[in-house]
């Protein structure tokens, strides 16, 4: 295919400085947003009377004849072309002969580009919001299901007070809903239309920004040409609010992997998001989260790219930028398909709620209650720790638990105990005696959930 730059040019590119400089191999997912793009356009130069009328008509219908048969699979995007914006306009100049080669007026291919991929990104992250919203709702639903299931919360790794399953899964939804929050701030500094930058200095054509922006439905005009074709904080921004989404998923999965073991226990994943060992017929593998849990670290690679790719670039353009595509297309597709692939898994798992009791009950998890009875009949509460403190080193010597150890052990360490501790360290006592807003009592976290579920609507 001719270059439509080739003017300067006395001679061919070398063949393999053409595959090296081409980018259609990877911008041809953006064909779409091009076309929509260039309809705009040219429906704004016939409107301000920059081309005939005639011609911006015809132009349009061709670009949307170019669409359907894309999309119909009628025309096969051609590899050899340089990108997919020299393509389009290629192909349009072979079905509308000169009117076609007008379609490029009062614009550059650099404008161009960055109005394609603010399209592009614009839609892809309204999907990613959607299956987020789809991701906590699951959660909310496992939530919902199990705000009496006590378990242990942990610090350290070590088990440290009484929460229940429902508490710990509504954390990871409050992660969630900030990460939803990150990518629609995100999309407000994508909303700008660059087109009518120009190459780096505008045009003195008398185009119509605005129009392009309203037919495309942008909330602006980009306020600087040097910096509406070189900015790409847009690509930057988003594929750090992924990164952190990934890290969040990173997390659950790395619990979910250990919840899985049999050291835990305390769920069991459905058999179609687990897979096994080639020689170890008893294995049942979490590699589904184990997978996610490592393609976070590809979606942080990506992150790095685009920030040093971009870290000392001076204005306006530079071929470098042709690179923030397969970046950002990465950390896109990585986030859509872990998401995709996580929610049926989360809710899909069987919740072991007596091994989660069990372990709780094997933990002393309740000495910070048995303490605060202490405080609440009258003792400062640096000496009812010191007293729970010497209550456990009892208990751990007995093998017994808080739960079954004498009252005459307690009395012995502090006249205050009365048998009403029993109730006061009883794990459910424990867990719903923590109503305060945020906290795991089975009435907060059902509080929640509402609120929750009615910020994804």
């Amino acid at each position: 295919m001719a270059k439509l730059w080739a003017g300067r040019f006395r001679k061919e590119v070398d063949e393999k400085v053409n595959d090296f400089n081409s980018s259609i191999k990877f911008d041809s997912r953006m064909y779409k947003h091009d076309i929509l793009g260039s309809i705009a356009h040219a429906t704004m130069l016939g409107e301000q009377g920059i081309i005939d009328k005639s011609e911006a008509d015809a132009i349009v219908e061709g670009l949307n004849t170019i669409l359907e048969d894309i999309e119909t699979g009628k025309l096969e995007l051609d590899m050899s072309a340089e990108d997919i914006h020299m393509f389009i306009e290629a192909e349009l100049t072979k079905r509308l002969g000169d009117t076609g080669k007008r379609l490029h007026t009062a614009r550059s291919r650099n404008d161009q580009v960055a109005l394609d991929i603010r399209m592009y990104l614009k839609d892809e992250t309204d999907e990613i919001i959607e299956i987020t919203k789809n991701l906590i709702n699951t959660l909310c639903e496992v939530s919902s299901e199990h705000t009496d299931t006590i378990m242990s919360g942990y610090t350290h790794m070590q088990r440290a007070q009484p929460i229940t399953f429902a508490h710990h899964i509504m954390a990871y939804a409050q992660m969630f809903l900030r990460d939803i929050d990150r990518l629609h701030d995100t999309k407000k500094r994508m909303d700008s239309m660059p087109l009518g930058s120009g190459a780096l200095a505008s045009t003195t054509y008398p185009i119509n920004r605005a129009r392009v922006a309203e037919l495309l439905s942008f909330a602006d005009v980009t306020k600087n040409s040097l910096d509406g074709v070189s900015d790409r904080d847009f690509c930057i921004e988003l594929s750090s609010t992924i990164a952190i989404l990934m890290m969040h998923l990173s997390r659950f999965c790395e619990e979910i992997i250990l919840w899985c073991s049999w050291e835990f226990k305390f769920i069991e994943l459905d058999d179609a998001y687990a897979t096994g060992s080639s020689i170890m017929p008893q294995k049942k593998n979490p590699d589904i989260a184990e997978l996610i849990r490592g393609k976070t670290g590809r979606v942080i690679g990506d992150l790095v790219t685009l920030l040093t790719m971009m870290k000392s670039l001076p204005l306006a353009y530079n071929k470098d930028m042709q690179e923030d595509k397969e970046a950002i297309f990465d950390s896109v597709d990585t986030v859509k398909l872990c998401i995709n692939t996580f929610t049926p898994m989360i809710k899909t798992m069987t919740v072991l709620k007596d091994n989660m009791r069990n372990a709780a009950a094997k933990g002393f998890i309740n000495a910070t209650d048995c303490a605060d009875y202490l405080v609440k009949k009258g003792l400062p509460f640096r000496d009812a720790y010191k007293a729970t403190g010497e209550l456990v080193a009892i208990c751990i010597d007995k093998g017994v638990v808080l739960e079954t150890l004498p009252i005459e052990e307690y009395k012995a360490v502090c006249e205050m105990f009365q048998d009403d501790v029993y109730e006061a360290i009883n794990l459910t006592t424990c867990v719903n005696g923590r109503n305060v807003v945020g906290g795991p009592s089975a009435d907060s976290v059902k509080a929640q959930i509402k609120e929750v579920l009615a910020q994804i609507i």
